[in-house]
């Protein structure tokens, strides 16, 4: 499924430096996010993003939740080895979004729409397709975009006409290339 987290101008904690905070990071670069890593120790390569003004770095060794309340982050990823700590910094993003809860509600239901909701439908109907009938990943990929970038699904979408656009993202997945 193609999923877009819009993230962003959002802020994004990454806890640890190491090989797998890397990766993470790496994911996001292209989101447009803030992306702050948190970590007594990091790699070579994301002290150089840093340096580069990429991230940001605060070296320091996290042992509680404190930070959660400082950087008041719209996500958080945890890559530790420290299965206790990593627990810890869930359950108190948990706690807060609990206390965020109606709130965010009341901004979801006006940011997902009934077309937001028929886009994903139309996406699963495609994806299917596109696994019985293209061979690679990348083609898959490719095709599918071409079929959420298509202006007539769009608009049969917002005409409230669900069928013709599965129909037409059908026609696309059975003529392309």
């Amino acid at each position: 499924m193609i999923v877009d987290l819009n993230l962003q101008e959002k802020s994004v904690i990454v806890i640890g430096g190491g090989n797998e905070a890397q990766k993470r990071i790496n994911s996001l670069m292209n989101q447009e996010c803030n992306i702050t890593v948190i970590s007594d120790k990091v790699t070579p390569q994301i002290t150089k993003l840093a340096k580069l003004k990429k991230i940001q770095l605060k070296k320091q060794k996290i042992q509680d939740t404190k930070f959660i309340s400082e950087f008041k982050p719209d996500i958080i990823i945890t890559t530790t080895n420290d299965k206790k700590l990593n627990q810890n910094i869930i359950n108190a993003g948990k706690k807060k979004k609990k206390k965020l809860k109606k709130k965010s509600e009341r901004v979801f239901k006006k940011i997902i729409t009934k077309e937001d909701i028929s886009q994903i439908k139309i996406q699963k109907i495609a994806r299917d397709a596109t696994k019985e009938k293209i061979a690679t990943p990348a083609e898959r990929k490719a095709c599918l975009s071409s079929i959420m970038a298509d202006n007539e699904i769009d608009q049969l979408i917002k005409d409230g006409q669900m069928k013709k656009a599965e129909k037409r993202a059908i026609t696309i997945v059975r003529n392309w290339k």
